[in-house]
């Protein structure tokens, strides 16, 4: 396996090129650090761009949602997407309005979604989201039922044609406005898990587990 992505016409960084990345490793990490993609797919001529929650699993993308959705449908044919996801690292502050900018991180995929049948590899693709968002709640809570399963569809893309556009640092003011009396630089933004909430019906006797105690992004 190539330690990059040949860019290809439909996934090289044009616009600021040298905010474009293309190594495996590099996009892997922001891959398994975000929590929501956005699956993009026409539907008997009609764009749909659609919220979901995914895993990776090696060298393809899992997602997943109700084996009556409108995207789970339109997909399971082998229909061509684009799957996005979008890190926001900062706001950026710069002394003129044309200037200011974020920090990000971002991973686009292409390729065609294909439904996972296999009763295995579902499990492994809900195993993956789980771990993903919770990672060691898999094993306490109550694994999918034969019902369950064959209610939630489940779709793999494999990462073959993939680019990543990456942007950090401090603004680039103008010369001409660089010794303006503004205030420029980045408000770095992270998310940040609050206290766990008991569920009402959640008996007090029960302990929080350390990973929900502890958890952090």
């Amino acid at each position: 396996m190539p330690d990059s992505f040949a860019p290809t016409d439909r996934t090289r960084v044009v616009r600021e090129p040298q905010r474009g990345v293309y190594d495996r490793e590099e996009i892997y990490k922001i891959l398994d650090e975000g929590m929501v993609c956005h699956v993009g797919f026409a539907l008997e001529g009609q764009p749909y761009v659609m919220p979901t929650l995914y895993g990776r699993i090696g060298d393809a993308i899992y997602f997943h949602g109700s084996a009556a959705s409108r995207m789970l449908r339109g997909l399971s044919g082998g229909a061509s997407v684009c799957l996005t996801v979008t890190l926001t690292d900062g706001i950026v502050v710069a002394r003129s309005i044309f200037n200011h900018s974020m920090n990000y991180r971002s991973v686009l995929a292409l390729g065609k979604a294909t439904i996972v049948d296999e009763p295995s590899e579902k499990l492994e693709a809900l195993r993956a989201f789980s771990e993903k968002i919770l990672p060691g709640r898999w094993e306490d809570a109550r694994k999918p039922n034969a019902q369950e399963l064959k209610a939630t569809s489940i779709l793999r893309l494999p990462l073959t044609e993939v680019s990543a556009k990456v942007r950090t640092g401090p603004p680039h003011d103008d010369a001409p406005d660089m010794p303006l009396p503004i205030w420029a630089g980045v408000i770095p933004l992270r998310m940040v898990a609050d206290a766990p909430i008991r569920e009402a019906d959640c008996s007090p006797e029960i302990p929080v587990p350390s990973y929900v105690a502890q958890y952090r992004r």
